[in-house]
């Protein structure tokens, strides 16, 4: 069973899964189809990604235009200070972000929709994250924003941040409206 413990920016939404623990471990279900639809999130995922990082690596912020995608993300290994900011054209929060720490532990799975660029920091030694996504993953679609972009006014959870050329050479959100 899911519960939604909290909405963010209006559409993100962060659901915990019952975590059934013995002497052994636990058991949990990550994605139910049937529950998703009851709660009205979508359940057409057609690719399953993962990556794994290090303490401090900054991700992001990623978002697909063609076709739009959106993603239920959560983290198998580690802890993740998770960044979405609202890139949707009209939208009453775009340009807004919101700030979500993930981790093995807490068991979050966040529902981030179409619109959102998608970004995160390390916090543990290595963090694996799992994403469902509900499109096929385009190149010329992707689209980045500076996740150090300070008009966006993002605190990050690091002061020596590990990022990619690519990411560090992205465009402000200015700079792609």
């Amino acid at each position: 069973m899911f519960r939604i413990e909290q909405t963010l920016l209006n559409d993100i939404i962060v659901l915990v899964p019952d975590r059934y623990r013995d002497h052994r471990g636990y058991f949990m279900e990550s994605y139910r189809a049937d529950q998703f639809i009851a709660m009205g999130l979508p359940t057409d995922f057609v690719q399953d990604n993962h990556s794994r990082s290090m303490r401090n690596v900054v991700r992001g912020l990623h978002f697909q235009i063609d076709p739009p995608m959106g993603k239920l993300l959560r983290v198998t290994n580690g802890a993740i200070q998770l960044v979405e900011v609202d890139v949707r054209t009209g939208s009453a929060t775009y340009g807004e972000h919101a700030t979500l720490d993930v981790t093995e532990e807490n068991a979050r799975l966040v529902w981030i929709p179409p619109g959102f660029a998608n970004g995160f920091c390390v916090l543990s030694d290595e963090a694996d994250v799992h994403y469902k996504c509900t499109a096929i993953y385009n190149p010329s679609g992707e689209r980045a924003v500076n996740p150090l972009d300070p008009a966006l006014h993002i605190t990050w959870k690091t002061d020596t941040p590990c990022m990619s050329d690519k990411d560090r050479l992205a465009p402000t959100l200015a700079e792609i409206t």
